[in-house]
């Protein structure tokens, strides 16, 4: 008995022992995507719907989903021989719809038949391509260089599609700044015989002075920076024939600042599908065009909205019956599943309720069950459902709470669930459609096990009227007693498409408010009205009054600091970069009595300074909502400043540009208020890299001074 007792004593203490590391700067900046980041499977991919393959160390493997058997496929070494390159280690790799094996190293595009471990064809692409796409049936690269278009055939040739770039001209490359979902620039026709392609004429819109302090005699170096209310570019699509050579454009028409957004082919490549959007962002159209002659053919449906309308997913037609399509859209309030002919007409809802299907992740071969992941069990939740289409009864695959992703297998036999919770770092699980097999294939060790953390916890909360909830994340000191008073960071976002705090691992925690609480204050934060996954009342409670129901929720969360009795109410700061910068703005001059130190980074002060796509959604035009530009407008509430506030800018902001900054240090400065400011060179709209720890640094030391 003696020695089970010692021995359970001996354990305690290593157990106590072992975790008496303090977070450090470092550790919060540079080893939360490094080292303290949870370990994982790379490479995972379905290769058929039997068979599942990953990199195990020099090797690509492929893994039977009923059984586990394994089976080397390529070797490092055997690969290098087949491309005729030498290779440190197995890139990332794909399966094509034929069965053969897709690998990209350093501009080149290489197409091997695994199974006979030989080379297939090559692609390569001249050293300045950027925006590469590559087409598995047409055999072909399309990519841009400088402000052109062009296509690599596998036989070597390169064929130039646009030569008008240059001087405001754009093509292939994304465009209205990236808002809409759009994240590319060419859109490749089903059988790949066309190319759908941006051009941007960006003329209209007046150069943004930008300076490359570096340079010997620094350097002009202007952005097209289009400003709510002001002159927008124009945007058209170009469809090119890969046989003829030809480009026809879409004839979209006026007015010629809309936005075209969502392209879609159809399954025969005869039609191109396109959201069309006002300036006024209040009105959609989903429209068809004939890809030959660029003839609008028709329109499908409209949404309209008092507030917004924000397309972000482009259709995806039926595998089974091509007259027909599956569109996900909020037209209820909520983002579900839609399924509608060509004709235009609503076939059928397929998915319903107060949440959100977050992705589509695909269909059974009959399309009998849909797949998606979705916050059907909880705004704070991500899990992975099927759909049975013609009831729309759901049942959920996954299980643990937490953020689950799915990788389906081509005939939806399995899913591939890699996840996280609170307190899990990463499960990847292997899951049978039919929900008879559920197998483990990784579980990360927690890389913060050694680590002295502070109790983190969800704290729900409710807005004012009482009809929404509210979710924080609360981080205490380690060691805390709650005999004492602690100081609190606020670390704030609040802006749309953003949630900062749901059931993921550590709750989503930022390393850098662990640093915090390590040096002894409280870390807060919480999602108010305007934030994502809530439905779109409670994302579009902010329109045309940005910072005014974000500012009101914050102070719910304040309310409940200050109601906590190891709280000091008079020892509370805020932080915040970009929209965080405004809100940190918006609590440090509407509530200067609570807040004594606040840091922005990158702060918006003035929306009419903003960019036209993402400020006139969420305020209207300038000239439309004068009142409440004027109300947002921070400049107008320095005068209410009291307690210690920094602004950091990068001085190559293209995004929240510097004069932002600028006007607000004026106002300061015509008031006599005691502002600071700190200017980071090179960095755009933030500070990456190893600058970070310095940027962190500082922000952390404006906490330690003052707070």
């Amino acid at each position: 008995m003696y020695r089970i007792v010692l021995f359970f004593l001996l354990i305690s203490q290593i157990s106590v022992f072992a975790q008496t590391k303090q977070m450090s700067l470092e550790d919060a900046i540079m080893g939360r995507y490094t080292y303290l980041n949870p370990g994982s499977l790379r490479g995972l991919a379905w290769q058929d719907d039997a068979n599942y393959t990953q990199i195990k160390s020099d090797s690509l493997v492929a893994i039977n989903a009923k059984s586990g058997d394994e089976k080397c496929l390529l070797t490092t070494e055997e690969l290098g021989g087949i491309i005729g390159a030498s290779l440190r280690y197995f890139p990332a790799c794909q399966w094509l719809e034929d069965g053969s094996l897709l690998v990209q190293t350093s501009g080149a595009y290489y197409i091997i038949n695994a199974a006979e471990k030989k080379l297939v064809y090559s692609i390569e692409l001249p050293k300045e391509a950027q925006n590469a796409v590559f087409s598995e049936q047409g055999k072909w690269v399309a990519f841009t260089q400088g402000d052109d278009l062009f296509v690599a055939l596998k036989d070597g040739s390169v064929k130039q599609i646009t030569g008008d770039g240059g001087n405001g001209i754009v093509n292939g490359q994304t465009v209205h700044r990236n808002e809409f979902g759009i994240t590319n620039g060419i859109f490749i026709s089903p059988k790949g015989n066309f190319i759908a392609f941006y051009r941007k004429d960006e003329s209209m819109v007046k150069d943004y002075p930008l300076v490359d302090f570096m340079a010997r005699e620094a350097e002009y170096t202007p952005v097209k920076y289009p400003m709510a209310g002001m002159a927008s570019h124009h945007v058209t699509l170009g469809v090119y024939n890969i046989e003829t050579g030809k480009t026809t454009f879409l004839k979209t028409g006026e007015p010629f600042d809309h936005f075209l957004t969502n392209v879609a082919w159809s399954p025969d490549e005869k039609n191109v599908y396109m959201a069309e959007l006002n300036r006024e962002q209040n009105h959609m159209q989903m429209n068809c065009y004939d890809a030959a002659s660029g003839e609008k053919v028709k329109t499908l449906f409209e949404e309209t909205a008092d507030t917004y309308v924000e397309p972000l997913f482009p259709i995806q037609f039926s595998k089974v019956n091509p007259a027909e399509f599956y569109y996900l859209s909020r037209q209820d309030g909520w983002f579900h599943v839609y399924k509608y002919n060509t004709e235009g007409k609503l076939v059928q809802q397929i998915t319903k309720g107060e949440w959100e299907v977050t992705s589509i992740i695909g269909f059974d071969p009959k399309e009998k069950f849909l797949f998606v992941e979705g916050t059907q069990d909880s705004p704070v939740e991500n899990h992975i459902y099927k759909i049975e289409v013609k009831s729309g009864k759901s049942t959920k695959l996954s299980s643990g709470e937490g953020m689950h992703s799915a990788m389906l297998s081509p005939a939806a036999s399995y899913v591939i669930d890699n996840w996280n919770g609170v307190e899990v770092p990463r499960k990847i699980a292997l899951l049978s459609t039919d929900g008879k097999t559920q197998r483990t294939l990784f579980e990360a060790e927690n890389p913060l096990a050694d680590y002295n953390m502070g109790e983190t916890k969800l704290v729900t909360l409710k807005t004012a009227d009482g009809k929404y909830d509210l979710f924080g994340r609360l981080i205490l000191p380690p060691n805390f007693d709650s005999s004492k008073k602690y100081p609190v960071v606020v670390y704030v976002y609040g802006g749309p498409h953003s949630q900062m705090v749901d059931k993921s691992w550590q709750y989503q925690t930022r390393w850098w408010q662990y640093y915090m609480a390590s040096q002894g204050y409280i870390a807060f934060t919480m999602d108010n009205r305007g934030t994502n996954n809530r439905g779109r009342a409670f994302e579009t409670a902010v329109h045309r009054q940005l910072g005014i129901p974000e500012t009101e929720d914050q102070m719910q969360g304040v309310e409940y600091l200050k109601s906590l009795p190891y709280v000091d109410a008079e020892r509370i700061g805020v932080h915040g970069w970009s929209y965080g910068g405004f809100m940190t703005l918006n609590l440090m001059t509407r509530h200067p009595e609570v807040f004594k130190v606040g840091v922005a980074g990158g702060p918006v002060v003035d929306w009419s300074m903003y960019e036209v796509m993402y400020g006139e959604r969420y305020m209207d035009m300038p000239q439309e909502n004068p009142e409440g530009y004027e109300e947002s407008n921070m400049v107008n509430h320095v005068k209410d400043l009291q307690g210690k506030l920094m602004l950091i800018h990068g001085v190559q902001d293209q995004t929240v540009v510097m004069q932002h900054s600028m006007k607000f240090l004026r106002e300061c400065v015509k008031q006599n208020k005691p502002v600071d400011f700190f200017a980071y060179p090179i960095h755009p709209h933030n500070v990456r890299g190893k600058d970070r720890v310095h940027l962190m640094e500082k922000v952390s030391q404006y906490f330690f001074d003052y707070l």
